[in-house]
């Protein structure tokens, strides 16, 4: 494994999740946290994004092979509600590069700062609709890792319970899907270049994009709590099994049409103020990457941690 700034990325990999242990540990295990609509509970997922606002705070670790280069990348992303229904959010990430030929590179990516309103919540159909805009500010990150434009990004974001359906089919209603779909609009269309073998200029294309990224759930939360008590002890009891796929096409007219993404089985367990997850990275195809990677999420829930300070919106 890499080195990060002086430590090595097991180091990393282990110290955080030490650290996730303990919270278990000191946490009550019963009462519940933020992603609620009615008697669904939304979890927070590996990599698409929630369809809720919230105040919260995540680690999320991604050890993966790319078509060039393997990578561990960790991603760090705090969100903050400035109404009870619109909130600010924060992304930053580390990564370390290393290319099959050897090479490396470390450093930290651009930073992003998006803006999301929850706008609809129908508790009974157990449904959330929120909009939003990620802005990935070129140029904050370093030039190794980092593209010097910013990014726009503009989404919509949904999550829906089938707790609606009726008894008859009731091993049915534990099931939910959330998902984001929008463009990501690059503030520069190409990068122009000089070979200096053949002294000629050469311009890089930066394309626009189609991210469309949803989740299937099976909540066996759900499912002792709503549907059937069949004996689950804990962890059992409170874990989500859930299927990611976070996908991205081109849209522009020199790559319309490829898509990239992963396929993301893993299990989430929830408590009450500490959620975490595990999950494999599948490649969907060669350009996604050349093997499976690996996917582990520590999350905090800062509204329950603190729901009298920094946990509560600023104009509730």
């Amino acid at each position: 494994m890499g080195t990060i700034a002086g430590i090595s990325t097991a180091g990393c990999l282990r110290r955080a999740f030490g650290v996730a242990l303990l919270c278990v540990l000191l946490v009550p295990a019963s009462s519940w946290a933020h992603g609620f609509a009615g008697q669904r509970f939304f979890p927070t997922t590996f990599q698409v994004d929630d369809p809720f606002i919230s105040d919260e705070f995540s680690i999320l670790i991604n050890r993966a092979k790319g078509p060039d280069a393997k990578t561990t990348e960790i991603d760090i992303d705090y969100s903050k509600r400035i109404l009870p229904n619109f909130g600010l959010e924060f992304h930053e990430a580390y990564l370390h590069l290393r290319a099959d030929d050897g090479s490396s590179a470390n450093g930290w990516d651009n930073l992003g700062i998006g803006a999301k309103w929850q706008f609809l919540t129908n508790e009974p159909h157990e449904l959330i609709l929120s909009a939003g805009t990620d802005f990935d500010i070129g140029g904050t990150g370093a030039h190794q890792i980092a593209e010097s434009f910013t990014t726009i990004s503009p989404a919509l974001f949904f999550g829906k319970g089938f707790g609606d359906l009726p008894q008859s089919v009731g091993f049915l209603r534990p099931f939910a899907i959330t998902g984001v779909v929008g463009p990501n609009f690059p503030t520069r269309a190409g990068n122009v270049s000089v070979n200096p073998e053949t002294e000629e200029t050469e311009i890089e294309r930066n394309p626009t994009t189609l991210t469309w990224a949803f989740t299937v759930q099976y909540s066996l939360i759900y499912l002792q709590s709503f549907v059937k008590d069949i004996g689950l002890g804990n962890p059992f009891k409170r874990m989500v099994l859930v299927v990611e796929f976070p996908m991205e096409t081109c849209m522009s007219a020199d790559c319309k049409g490829q898509t990239t993404g992963t396929v993301n089985p893993g299990i989430v367990w929830a408590g009450k103020s500490v959620q975490l997850g595990i999950a494999a990275q599948v490649p969907v195809n060669s350009n996604s990457g050349s093997a499976v990677g690996v996917l582990g999420l520590i999350h905090l829930y800062v509204d329950d941690l603190f729901p009298k300070s920094i946990g509560r919106p600023i104009f509730p």
